[in-house]
């Protein structure tokens, strides 16, 4: 039996051929130089394999000719356009392979990304493979890393595709081509007629239905910002310092009112306290735990190479992304957090072992240190946790600190929590109450356990002296002060990726794109403050969203809440419960109705007053000019709305 295997990309196929074949295969050229076919028998299925790729998706799709041009309809009738799929010219070679081999072959085995884009994907390989042999048997290789054991299984338990994820992953991709194609060019159109510079250097103003959302989570922080008054606040300040054996110790208590925002009454409560002694009225001491990380997900990852890294969400991605057809790491685009009870922990940590910084650890783990991982919440039943498959010596740059941070988090879920020795003393003075925690050092932390591999978290503490139930003292100091409120900081790439991953924008494959996106187009704009990378609306970004906001609109096009219901419509369509058409029929329903009150807010704006915003303008530099005026623009929308 002659069976045509199709990996999702060249590195895959490659790495499949080599671990199925044992090395012993023959290569064949195709019509395109990066994609080659491997032969090779594979006695443990009776077959001849023929192992080949595409290149990511193999087909595009776009609007028929009749309403691809600009001005060749109305931007509203582009909800109900027809859309065709056609493979993209550059992809033309790639068909005519599969087109040859699928003649040739009795069976099709799809080794795509076992995720729902790769599904898709598949689909489109099945499409192609079907017109050359509209009988060819379709099959599906399921595996979660390139490792010996998973490929194997995967060759010999093939399943079937998963057509509703394949069915949500085209309901999307039609989705965000005509609610970005019909809002783009409503917005784009519009400006031209009135700023022109946008007609006269053809500029496009982009929308996308997970890049507004996006790019609204940065301005509604930049507002905060610029709009954030700060306050005076005033709280007791009360110390004990007593002798050490290295000079002194200062002991904190703090205050259990924490703060007031009225003076007077904290200097009314001081009163109370005037010549009064402390007295400890209470010592807590426990065991308390510092918990290990949980199993990595693909969020997490993205979140930790932000703010531990300074890498990137997209470059995060990518990187593990090499790593894994490299074979070193296990797929990373996974929601799951918790790893299977039979998972084989013990086989991945022994590989770790030769490793110079780790291996010891490693190790320890094998002699009596290993805890079973912590079970999350999120499981997608597709792929485990991120987690290290072979032990990686020679790699350098971004690479080795990408694998270097999914080994040592593994590491750390294998191991126990960290175990130190918590002091509480409670104080009363004058009526009022204060208290001091910290770990008592004496005692130190107990046990650092997964602290020992894991790098990345500190636990630090106050040291708090030994004190007794009723002892009196006299605090060494006793005051007011003040503080004042801080404004928040700019979003980082870490606190986006959060704020996306709650509200649902977008999926943890595609999250660190859509962020990539909105700073490709010019909407936000990194600044660097000391070491941290700040994102900050651009004015054109800031003009946008403003004019969604102030239109008022029952669900906007700018917050999450549209497309938050759209990724739960595709969620829906993955488990049966409802269709790709259902899907939507609803979604672009709801999109309709928010584009035509949209379009009649934008038309209230005169010509007029955009013509005197230029004027007013006129001297600023011409990129700049172009963002001030669209920012006019929305405000002028706002005061005519208003």
């Amino acid at each position: 039996m002659r069976v045509l295997c199709v990996a999702e990309k060249p590195s895959i196929s490659k790495a499949i051929t080599g671990i199925l074949s044992g090395g012993q295969y023959t290569t064949h050229e195709t019509p395109v130089n990066y994609v080659k076919n491997y032969e090779f028998d594979y006695p443990q299925t009776r077959s001849f394999f023929i192992v080949t790729c595409v290149s990511g998706h193999l087909t595009s799709h776009d609007f028929t000719e009749m309403y691809r041009k600009w001005h060749s309809c109305d931007a509203f009738d582009l909800f109900d356009a027809p859309v065709e799929s056609t493979v993209a010219p550059d992809k033309k070679g790639i068909e005519r392979n599969l087109l040859a081999q699928a003649r040739r072959s009795d069976e099709l085995v799809i080794w795509t990304d076992c995720d729902r884009e790769g599904e898709h994907i598949g689909m489109e390989i099945v499409q192609v493979c079907r017109k050359a042999k509209p009988g060819i048997r379709i099959k599906r290789a399921r595996f979660s890393a390139i490792i010996a054991q998973q490929i194997h299984h995967a060759a010999q338990h093939t399943v079937e595709l998963d057509r509703r994820q394949a069915d949500a992953v085209e309901a999307r991709i039609l989705l965000d081509l005509k609610v970005g194609a019909a809002f783009t060019r409503l917005q784009t159109l519009i400006l031209q007629r009135r700023v022109p510079q946008i007609e006269a250097e053809k500029s496009v103003v982009s929308y996308g239905p997970c890049q507004f959302p996006t790019l609204g989570f940065v301005v509604q922080r930049y507002t905060q910002v610029k709009n954030f008054i700060p306050e005076n606040f005033w709280y007791i300040y009360l110390s004990l310092t007593r002798p050490a054996s290295q000079g002194t110790e200062e002991t904190k208590f703090n205050w259990k009112r924490v703060h007031l925002f009225d003076q007077v009454v904290v200097a009314n409560l001081f009163a109370e306290m005037e010549n009064s002694l402390a007295i400890v009225t209470k010592v807590t001491n426990k065991t308390t735990k510092k918990w290990k990380p949980l199993p990595l997900t693909t969020v997490e990852l993205q979140k930790a190479g932000s703010r531990l890294l300074r890498l990137a969400p997209k470059k995060v991605l990518d990187v593990a992304e090499k790593l894994y057809q490299q074979g070193f790491v296990s797929y990373p685009r996974t929601e799951t957090d918790e790893f299977d009870p039979q998972f084989d922990h013990m086989a991945l940590i022994d590989k770790q072992t030769a490793d110079p910084n780790w291996g010891a650890f490693a190790a320890s783990l094998q002699q009596g240190g290993y805890s079973e991982p912590r079970r999350g919440k999120n499981n997608d039943k597709a792929h485990p946790p991120i987690h290290p498959t072979a032990h990686a010596n020679n790699l350098a740059g971004d690479e080795k600190r990408v694998y270097e941070y999914i080994t040592r988090r593994y590491l750390a879920a294998c191991s126990k929590d960290a175990e130190g020795w918590q002091t509480t003393v409670d104080v009363e003075c004058g009526g009022e109450e204060f208290s001091a925690t910290g770990l008592n050092y004496r005692l130190i932390v107990k046990e650092r356990n997964y602290l020992n591999v894991y790098i990345y978290d500190k636990w630090n503490g106050h040291h708090v002296p030994d004190f007794q139930e009723g002892e009196e003292f006299e605090p060494t100091t006793r005051e007011i002060r003040q503080g004042t409120t801080s404004k928040p900081n700019y979003l980082t790439e870490a606190d986006l990726v959060t704020l996306m991953d709650k509200n649902g924008i977008g999926t943890d494959a595609t999250i660190a794109q859509h962020i990539q996106t909105i700073i490709d187009r010019d909407y936000v704009i990194e600044r660097m403050e000391g070491m941290v990378k700040y994102l900050v609306p651009s004015t054109l970004g800031i003009g946008l969203i403003e004019g969604y906001n102030q239109i008022g609109l029952a669900k906007n096009v700018s917050k999450p809440q549209l497309r938050r219901e759209t990724e739960r419509r595709m969620v829906q369509v993955c488990q049966g419960t409802s269709t790709k058409n259902d899907m939507l029929h609803l979604s672009i329903d709801q999109y309709k109705e928010m584009f035509i009150l949209v379009r009649r807010e934008f038309e209230k704006v005169t010509t007029v007053g955009i013509t005197s915003l230029l004027s007013a303008a006129f001297l600023w530099s011409v990129k700049f000019l172009i963002f001030s005026l669209i920012m006019c623009y929305f405000r002028l929308l706002i005061f005519f709305v208003m």
